[in-house]
């Protein structure tokens, strides 16, 4: 079964990106392993809450992500 764990920043998609970019992960998965994959895949979105995340040490929060 593929599986995708996606993390995303917190409130950052609506429903309808959110169902937008599962559907293109599915598909890039379909797209490697043939149309038998797109029943079994598995994409999961979690939300990062602002400043739950660093990058080489500098925490990423909405001010450095430019959200503010």
């Amino acid at each position: 079964m593929p599986f995708a764990n996606l993390k995303v920043p917190a409130d950052t998609l609506t429903a309808e990106s959110r169902k937008r970019l599962q559907d293109a992960v599915t598909d890039a998965f379909v797209g490697v392993y043939g149309e038998r994959a797109r029943a079994t895949t598995l994409v999961i979105l979690e939300e990062v809450a602002d400043g739950g995340w660093s990058l080489g040490g500098t925490i990423l929060n909405e001010a450095v992500l430019g959200r503010s």
